[in-house]
């Protein structure tokens, strides 16, 4: 299940958990994905975690709004359990108001400005590809994920 809490005025967080799968490759340029789904083909080279405890449309309404403003800058970091140390990584977009958090499936992270029920952030300085290698071989491997989005409304 995901964590919904406010860590101060205009910052909200969610957490999703998931795990990797031996066919995730992270390969994809323009997004990343984490799927609720417990099975991946090597086609899915966005996925990066399946069997996700939460979808955007399990968030907490304060942060779905935070995340409808242009304004707003949103952090998904991925953290895996690599058994002696944690790996983790950072990918930063931002909100827009076509953002709708509707998706009960999986969610969505886009370099693009393309939106659909599935995304959680846009303009990202990331995706897939760019997420570190050995994160990336961990999951390959079948670690646990834990991603955390945060998102700071930009409003002071």
């Amino acid at each position: 299940m995901n964590d919904a809490n406010a860590s101060g005025e205009g910052t909200h967080v969610e957490r999703v958990r998931a795990r990797g799968h031996e066919n995730v490759t992270g390969e994809h340029a323009s997004t990343v994905e984490v799927t609720t789904d417990d099975w991946l083909t090597p086609a899915g080279d966005c996925i990066v975690g399946v069997e996700a405890d939460g979808t955007p449309a399990d968030f907490n309404d304060a942060f779905v709004d935070a995340c409808q403003s242009s304004e707003a800058t949103i952090t998904a970091e991925f953290a895996v359990d690599a058994g002696e140390e944690t790996l983790t990584d950072t990918i930063t977009g931002r909100g827009d108001p076509e953002l709708t958090f509707e998706g009960d499936r999986s969610l969505v992270g886009r370099t693009s400005e393309y939106v659909d029920d599935r995304t959680v952030f846009v303009d990202a300085d990331g995706a897939a590809a760019d997420l570190d290698r050995e994160l990336i071989d961990a999951l390959a491997a079948g670690a646990e994920l834990t991603l955390t989005l945060t998102v700071e409304s930009g409003e002071n």
